[in-house]
């Protein structure tokens, strides 16, 4: 990978997520809106657990949400989440014991957990499409809601994640004005990060942003994945998104895979 984010096949794509971190921890505006990360490490944990509550812990090279745990301090004890599986402990180092055995070489991240809304009890996030025009002008193409399975953490189609339209979800959640200006604030944030990776990566043509909302109604910025995978725009009822991704994508030299078989479409 050469500083353009160029990898030997001509790709562009940045696959430390720490490293994107930094870009983001770059431009003041979009730091703000960035949840505490720092490299794995058990002082890190205990640290970041007594500040935050909860905590993910995720590889810091990977895609499609394989990996990431949910840490929890709660009732007096420790808890994790991988998968489905739930491990329950009585002190720190017996928890992170177990975290090391689960992680094992892999480089992980501890990331500040954010409590997102909820649809029918299950966390949801959005995906925001960020593409060069083919007049080189960033632009967002689409944004799309994705719900976590039952028992999951994670929200990605990958591992079975059902997308809806965004406003589908926040209309009963925000009102339909506020959801509005949510959504448009979100894109504001990705045109922004969209500037800020390309002035560090100006070989850069897309990026997917991972946004989760909170309680109190703010955006936060979880992930960029720099080889974004457009399958959640396919399951809208709208193909406008993903016509317009495609023919972006096609302009400068992308062709997307679209056979998108784990992620579920709204009923």
């Amino acid at each position: 990978m050469n500083k353009n984010g160029v990898n030997e096949n001509g790709k562009t794509a940045v696959s430390s997520k720490l490293l994107k971190t930094k870009v983001l921890l770059g431009d003041p505006e979009l730091a703000r809106r960035v949840p505490a990360t720092e490299p794995f490490s058990r002082e890190r944990l205990r640290a970041m657990l007594d500040r935050h509550g909860m905590v993910y812990a995720k590889p810091d090279t990977g895609s499609q949400g394989i990996g990431v745990i949910r840490v929890e301090q709660r009732d007096g004890g420790y808890r994790y989440q991988s998968g489905e599986r739930i491990c329950r402990f009585g002190s720190l180092q017996a928890m992170y014991g177990s975290l090391r055995v689960e992680i094992g070489s892999r480089r992980y991240l501890i990331q500040q957990g954010v409590r997102a809304l909820r649809y029918e009890g299950r966390p949801f996030d959005f995906r925001v499409m960020v593409q060069r025009n083919p007049s080189r002008r960033w632009e967002c193409t689409g944004t799309a809601a994705r719900v976590a399975p039952p028992g999951k953490i994670v929200s990605n189609g990958s591992q079975g994640g059902t997308i809806f339209s965004p406003d589908r979800l926040m209309g009963p959640i925000a009102g339909s004005a506020r959801a509005q200006s949510l959504l448009r604030r979100m894109e504001r944030l990705a045109l922004r990060t969209a500037a800020a990776f390309a002035r560090t990566y100006p070989a850069m043509n897309e990026l997917g942003l991972d946004i989760a909302v909170d309680r109190n109604l703010t955006p936060w910025i979880l992930e960029v994945n720099t080889r974004p995978d457009p399958c959640p725009f396919a399951k809208l009822d709208d193909p406008a998104s993903i016509r317009k991704i495609v023919r972006y994508g096609k302009a400068y030299g992308r062709r997307y895979c679209l056979k998108c078989a784990k992620a579920k479409k709204a009923p």
